[in-house]
């Protein structure tokens, strides 16, 4: 194989990383992927000579890192909103968003009771989740937790479980538990400190700070 191929191979894998930079709902998935792609073909265009469009993917590269850095440095405002349970609005939210509900957890229909908690999580005054328990004695069982797309870079996460954990402790809550769903969620799980025992993911709320979570 000649040097010909093998640059032409670069160039196809900018390609193919840029395209893959498309299809994240997350923003700073799309910025990051879109940065790595960026730069291959600055790297491409180098190889072949193509200046223009080394010194555009450069630009672009240098775009993705500022609002990056801009994304990260940026502090969040973070609220949890407790709303009825058969809100209309709640309601209108998570039919939205229900094929993608569907993919997280494809048993679960959402019948509004009384006794079950729901939740908004606000981010800077915008709905970012939906979290809706039910409390049995000291433990918690999770029907839903729910992080729209654009925002799923743990954020909310860590607000619920970490930042949170004296105000559910108030509330009498020492354990979450929670079905697995799909392997992204047990994933989800797993990251957020919860451990599988018996079929079921728990978490321990100790002295407001979460044990054993990869923050």
């Amino acid at each position: 194989m000649d040097a010909h191929f093998w640059l032409e191979m670069v160039g196809y894998l900018g390609s193919v990383v840029i395209a893959i930079s498309l299809m994240m709902r997350s923003l700073v998935r799309l910025r990051i992927i879109n940065a790595v792609g960026s730069l291959v073909f600055v790297v491409y265009g180098i190889l072949i000579h193509a200046y223009p469009v080394a010194i555009l993917n450069g630009f672009i590269v240098g775009i993705d890192a500022f609002y990056l850095i801009r994304m990260f440095g940026q502090k969040d405002y973070l609220q949890l909103l407790e709303i009825s349970h058969d809100s209309a609005y709640l309601s209108g939210l998570l039919d939205f968003y229900k094929n993608d509900i569907k993919e997280i957890y494809p048993d679960y229909t959402h019948e509004p009771q009384a006794g079950h908690p729901t939740y908004l999580v606000l981010r800077n005054m915008v709905p970012a989740g939906v979290f809706i328990q039910q409390q049995e004695g000291t433990q918690a069982k999770i029907l839903l937790d729910y992080v729209i797309p654009t925002y799923r870079d743990f954020r909310v996460a860590r607000f619920l479980f970490h930042e949170k954990a004296e105000y559910f402790r108030r509330q009498g809550i020492e354990r979450f538990v929670a079905a697995p769903g799909r392997a992204r969620h047990a994933q989800y799980l797993e990251r957020m400190g919860f451990q599988l025992k018996d079929g079921m993911y728990a978490l321990e709320l100790g002295g407001g700070v979460l044990k054993d979570a990869k923050l």
